[in-house]
């Protein structure tokens, strides 16, 4: 199983970012999938997942913001990040189910 992030990256505040995340060796379709974020100092928190059904949920601070979608052809998830601000800045990582990819860097500053 690997799952390989990308999309990173510094950007200024009210810029965006698209962040992707690839996965092989796994059935992808079946799982609910998600992005976490872990700041400096911080515990990891979720931040947006979609079910296999294309259900979604988002922590209250990207609502609006954030959209998170997947392609069960392409085995990729991705998250659009618009409107960012440096409390977004954290690495970001995908999960497949229990799966974890190895986390890419965002950072919001002018």
């Amino acid at each position: 199983v690997q799952l390989q992030a990308s999309g990173g990256g510094l950007v200024q505040p009210g810029g965006s970012l698209s962040l992707s995340c690839s996965a092989s060796g796994l059935m992808f379709s079946i799982y609910t999938v998600g992005w976490y974020r872990q700041a400096p100092g911080k515990q990891r928190e979720l931040v947006a997942a979609i079910t296999s059904g294309g259900n979604t949920n988002y922590i209250d601070s990207v609502k609006g913001r954030f959209t998170i979608s997947r392609d069960n052809a392409k085995n990729t998830l991705y998250l659009q990040m618009n409107s960012l601000s440096p409390e977004d800045t954290a690495v970001y990582y995908c999960i497949v189910g229990t799966k974890w990819g190895q986390g890419t860097q965002v950072t919001v500053s002018s």
